[in-house]
């Protein structure tokens, strides 16, 4: 099996560059390695890199307009004017929000707070919303992790008198919004020296500048904000993170302790991956079922009580959506695997009731899946379309949609994801477009997406304590990713699926005596594919499993590849429809039996002859019945070799033989006498007695006869059989039916009666005879 990635394994660092630093740092080599391939290569930077602090978090009056925006919202307070903090839905949102309300009531300001809905208002600025806060008193908006692109509702309310104060970090637009002061750490006219902060990392940065000293107290909502928004985790980004987990790891907050309680997550031990599965997701929740005001509600509460209802919501919101991702994700995927859809190099699957707020985690599912770039819409009660596309490295999905805004009622996005809105009328034209644009690139002949693998290592060498050296480099994210292990074992072992509903697979790397257990999330269907290869290399992140207060070392994941043909042993007596679930060609060498079932194939699946020229479509064969003879098995194998990587047996026999086994030349004997002394055996009628006379199987007596019929010892006709005189002598052995019969029991003895290891050495050895399986690592 092909990985489902292009592997780049990253270079080897100088010997002498690394036990030169491994010294000076005094670290393992394998870490030094790591560093090195992240661009660290002398004592200063790696030291730097590893204790990130206080120190590394830049002023935040270099940030542009940062004095400017200070000066007012002081004025505001001094003044008693109503300041609304404008936030945003997701978690990065939910904990801007916060950091600034905080902030704002610890100075004594009159501050309230807004977010608009996911589903009526969507991100970000909006006339009618500002219109409604004036209305309501407002006189200070400071947006938060939004703003930037909201230029005429921005104008509409400074026309009205009412600044407006943004703080953002999203892509900067041609032309910027009149506001009264822009704090953005890409502002075209500032030289701020970090330009990946997130929305809660710029929200941070307000608040220490408000407070003339670190907001030391928001370290933790910056960390939940930061890693929520999957901006780079290098320079301050590390340093907040870092900051923002040791004080989570101890807050007090009764909103985190909550959270951490719903989750099942143990406060003392939080890190990036329980804010990254656990705690973002949930914050996410809220905004994509409802109304996120209750993430700040909740983040910001003194009351405990308070905080587990609140937590309890947050956790029902999570289960909600979780149910909403399964279910959606299931149809989308039926309807990816269509015959139509299969033959596309991008997908454009819409349906109606699907919730708007889960479209992009389904979208994200399903390229997983396909490695196709995705649009996932559902229909709207206007009848319009409305969701979000994900995409893959080679394909640029913001360029590939902006030639086709005219089709679209609303769209925006960047290389990987897309939001956007569409007519029924137009959705036909922006599908095909989408296809167009694919067709433009060469989409189907790109390679998979790129994963970088940092070392290669055997099943002994992965350790506890190789693991504690590389969480040295934690925390981890974008631009500081987990390491990535490349292991090849001496077996796998174990395999099975598991979870409800078989989605997930388990399975052991065996070598040397040295076992690793290895977690492979949605993977489920592969368990045959493991099961079946010779040789297996495995890519994933290590970690470990904490089950009933045991931990264990875990490899979790991230792709994996056969070597070889995988050959899987589905043998068996009984046809059904449940076994052609395969999308493959299907081989049959009876044409009867090939216009029987041709019923029973998938649509998207093919049915050939074995005895006619083919090509395998997919690379999955499927020998569904069983040959006349093993050469014409092995020189159909040859033939193909280069065609498919997979190889199904059902091997069905209509007829078995190799059980009966060949008459005996006594029992030959026997039936020869009985024919020169009797004449006009009418077989139509008298067959059974005459088996159960000569002390024969009915169906042995039936192949002997037809042997003798061949060899001119008898005579039949209109089914009444009579011996001939005096016959010619001849060979048992030179009868067709006779080596007909030799060669299905020889077929069946190797083919059928064989254990699994057996048979895969025979398929193995005839496929590429004296080379071995062909490899299909990519």
């Amino acid at each position: 099996m092909k990985s489902r990635y292009t592997w780049q394994y990253l270079p080897q660092p100088r010997a002498a560059l690394v036990t030169e630093l491994a010294e000076k740092c005094q670290l393992a080599p394998a870490v030094i390695r790591l560093l090195i391939n992240r661009g660290l290569t002398d004592q200063t930077t790696i030291e730097k890199f590893l204790n990130p602090g206080v120190d590394q978090l830049h002023d935040p009056l270099l940030l542009f307009d940062m004095q400017k925006a200070v000066d007012r919202i002081r004025q505001a307070i001094e003044a008693n004017q109503l300041i609304t903090v404008y936030g945003d839905y997701d978690a990065d949102g939910v904990t801007s929000t916060s950091i600034m309300l905080e902030t704002l009531e610890s100075l004594g300001a009159n501050v309230n707070i807004y977010i608009p809905d996911r589903f009526n208002e969507g991100y970000g600025p909006h006339e009618s919303s500002f219109k409604q806060l004036l209305d309501a008193g407002t006189q200070l908006i400071v947006t938060v992790d939004n703003g930037i692109s909201g230029n005429a509702p921005i104008a509409y309310a400074q026309a009205q008198g009412v600044d407006v104060i943004v703080t953002d970090h999203h892509e900067l637009p041609p032309e910027l919004p009149p506001a009264f002061a822009i704090v953005h750490p890409r502002h075209p006219q500032g030289h701020y020296p970090f330009g990946d902060l997130s929305g809660v990392g710029v929200a941070f940065k307000v608040a220490s500048a408000l407070l003339e000293e670190t907001a030391v107290d928001s370290f933790d909502l910056a960390a939940i904000g930061t890693i929520g928004d999957l901006v780079s985790l290098t320079d301050e980004n590390r340093a907040l993170v870092t900051l923002g987990l040791q004080q989570l790891q101890q807050s007090t907050r009764p909103g985190i302790t909550a959270l951490c309680e719903v989750a099942g997550i143990e406060q003392a031990k939080i890190d990036e991956q329980s804010i990254g599965f656990a705690i973002a997701p949930r914050l996410n929740a809220l905004g994509r079922l409802g109304d996120a005001k209750d993430g700040v509600k909740l983040l910001t509460t003194f009351d405990p009580d308070e905080a587990t209802e609140l937590a309890k919501f947050v956790q029902t919101q999570n289960e909600r959506r979780q149910q909403y991702v399964k279910d959606i994700a299931a149809t989308a995927m039926e309807m990816a695997q269509t015959p139509e859809n299969q033959q596309r190099q991008t997908l454009v699957l819409a349906h109606a009731d699907w919730h708007e707020g889960v479209l992009g985690i389904v979208a994200s599912r399903i390229v997983e899946a396909t490695g196709k770039p995705t649009l996932v819409l559902t229909e709207r009660e206007d009848h319009t379309y409305k969701g979000s596309g994900r995409s893959v490295q080679a394909f640029n999905l913001f360029n590939a949609l902006d030639q086709y805004r005219d089709l679209m009622i609303s769209f925006g996005g960047h290389h990987m994801a897309a939001g956007l809105a569409v007519t029924a009328d137009n959705l036909a034209a922006l599908s095909a477009g989408l296809e167009a644009q694919a067709d433009a690139v060469d989409l189907r002949h790109q390679a998979h997406d790129a994963l970088k693998i940092d070392l290669q290592l055997p099943v002994p060498e992965v350790t506890t304590d190789f693991l504690q050296a590389c969480q040295q480099l934690a925390p981890f994210g974008t631009d500081n990713p987990a390491p990535q292990i490349a292991v090849t074992p001496e077996k796998v072992t174990d395999v099975r699926a598991i979870g409800a509903d078989k989605a997930h697979l388990k399975f052991k790397l065996t070598a040397a005596n040295a076992n690793l257990d290895v977690i492979a999330f949605q993977k489920g269907q592969y368990a045959e594919d493991l099961t079946a290869a010779d040789q297996v290399t495995v890519v994933g992140e290590l970690g470990e499993n904490v089950w009933q207060g045991r931990r264990t070392l875990q490899l979790q994941l991230t792709d994996f590849a056969t070597s070889g043909i995988e050959i899987i042993d589905k043998r068996t007596t009984h046809l059904t429809r449940h076994l052609f679930q395969y999308t493959a060609t299907y081989v049959f060498f009876s044409a009867k039996l090939q216009q029987q079932l041709s019923g029973y194939l998938p649509v998207d699946a093919t049915a050939v002859s074995a005895h006619e020229p083919f090509n395998v479509v997919g690379d999955t064969l499927v020998l569904v019945d069983l040959p006349t003879d093993l050469a014409a098995l092995a020189t159909l194998l040859q033939a193909h070799q280069q065609e498919y990587d997979k190889l199904i047996s059902f091997f069905y026999m209509a007829h078995p033989v190799y059980l009966a086994g060949m008459p005996t030349r006594a029992e030959f004997a026997r039936l020869f006498k009985f024919t020169t002394t009797h004449r006009g055996i009418n077989l139509r009628t008298q067959l059974a007695t005459l088996a159960n006379y000569l002390h024969l199987k009915k169906e042995l007596l039936i192949f002997m006869i037809q042997v003798f019929s061949e060899l001119g010892f008898v005579k039949i006709v209109d089914g009444v059989m009579d011996g001939v005189a005096q016959p010619a002598k001849a060979d048992l052995q030179s009868a067709a039916s006779y080596q007909q019969r030799q060669q299905q029991m020889t077929a069946e003895q190797v083919l059928v009666y064989s254990n699994y290891q057996e048979l895969k050495n025979w398929l193995n050895a005839h496929i590429v005879p004296d080379e071995g399986a062909k490899s299909n690592v990519s």
